[in-house]
């Protein structure tokens, strides 16, 4: 029998990168300094670009009530801490011997602002004299302390697994694509099926939830931030309510020249893609900030459950996008400047309280106790417990540990 060659025609879709959604996705997730530093290399590039910066000016936090009576003085929360600060704490709650605190240390060290680890263990071991498998033993005890989780991670594939894990979600389909994420990014996930033995249904389900996760979880700390930031957006409580205006003063205009010239296209291209991320940072804020209308009235002891899925929902967008927009995004409240990424927060239980209210709750029994008597995880555990959330001590263990706040023994020591 004789081969023939054959001639069809096979029509396929898939989603390509270009070089213009990338930058848009590049925009959509800058906070304003980050956004302002790419706007004046594009300006620098393109004469047509025509920035107008703001006054400068320091920010002063608004504060309304700041110079009345104590009375009239609302809580005053301080801005999320810098990656390294955040670290550091992590790493002093952990409670090593000194040779494990010196490779901790050394491994903070290698930390980039992605979250991720740039150097290869082998070469830190090497450097400290000590065994692989040593830093391989506190690089596990730093990762299951992680929070958020995901920093520390060797690479892309170790990170996304790490909060596959913590999400109770790594199973076949999610670890192949784990184990092929060169594949998956060049849009081919039927040749990732045919090679795993998978079903392709399963595998675009497993997609689906791995794109909710954060790849870069370092990014939403501020390098060597200051106590506190400029925001990107501003609350105010108005007639109607609560309303997020975004902060002027943190970016230039931008605009483009008069006359003709090479660059005007993409100039207004650029005015088009920052004009996008204007209106989907504010649309996003706006219903967060909705969302946690009491945390704006009482604190963050007042924080309600939510998630990046139910915001994607009302919104009409997909939970990636709501990750990149609040990355690294601050908004300015009466009560202090607040990362928007910190007010999604889970229920332990389900119908409790949020995980964030119980945290701030728990902060303030510690800071409420007697230095004589400072109380045990159980304790504190029962008295959250008297407040309707029913919540174990491990879990009470492990947002103490969150909080930087030592155990009870140390605690009187210290008092």
């Amino acid at each position: 029998m004789k081969s023939r060659n054959r001639i069809s025609v096979l029509q396929t879709q898939r989603m390509a990168l270009t070089t213009g959604l990338a930058t848009s996705i590049r925009i959509l997730r800058a906070d304003a300094a980050g956004l302002s530093r790419y706007l004046e290399e594009q300006a620098a590039e393109n004469p047509q670009i025509i920035l107008t910066r703001p006054q400068v000016q320091d920010w002063i936090p608004r504060w309304k009530s700041a110079f009345g009576s104590d009375a009239e003085r609302p809580e005053q929360e301080a801005a999320g801490p810098s990656l390294v600060a955040h670290v550091l704490g992590m790493i002093e709650a952990l409670r090593l011997d000194e040779a494990e605190t010196r490779i901790a240390m050394a491994l903070a060290e290698a930390l980039e602002p992605s979250g991720w680890i740039s150097r290869s263990l082998p070469a830190i071991a090497g450097q400290l004299g000590v065994h692989l498998s040593v830093v391989e033993s506190v690089l596990h005890r730093l990762q299951a302390r992680a929070e958020p989780t995901g920093l520390f991670a060797r690479n892309l594939a170790d990170c996304l697994r790490l909060q596959a894990e913590e999400a109770d979600e790594l199973d076949r389909p999610m670890q192949a694509l784990l184990d092929r994420l060169d594949l998956l990014a060049k849009g081919e996930i039927e040749r990732i099926a045919r090679e795993a033995g998978l079903e392709l249904a399963d595998l675009r389900q497993a997609f689906g939830r791995l794109r909710s996760y954060d790849p870069k979880p370092g990014a939403g700390f501020e390098p060597f931030a200051a106590p506190v930031r400029e925001p990107d957006l501003i609350a105010e409580k108005g007639a109607s309510g609560w309303i997020v205006s975004l902060n002027r003063s943190a970016l230039p205009s931008v605009s483009v020249a008069e006359g003709r010239g090479k660059g005007r296209a993409e100039a207004r291209a650029l005015i088009k893609m920052i004009e996008g991320r204007n209106a989907t940072l504010l649309s996003v804020g706006q219903n967060i900030l909705t969302r946690q209308t009491a945390a704006l009235e009482a604190g963050l002891g007042a924080l309600v459950p939510m998630t990046m899925a139910e915001v994607a929902e009302a919104l009409g967008l997909h939970e990636s996008t709501i990750s990149r927009v609040v990355a690294g995004t601050a908004v300015d409240t009466p009560r202090g400047t607040w990362w928007l990424r910190a007010l999604f927060t889970k229920a332990p239980r389900e119908g409790g309280p949020s995980a964030g209210a119980l945290r701030d709750r728990l902060a303030r029994l510690v800071a409420d106790e007697d230095p004589d008597h400072p109380l045990s995880d159980d304790a504190l555990a029962e008295a959250l417990a008297d407040g309707g959330a029913p919540i174990a001590r491990r879990t009470v263990a492990k947002y103490r540990a969150m909080l930087n706040l030592p155990p009870a023994h140390r605690r009187r020591r210290r008092a």
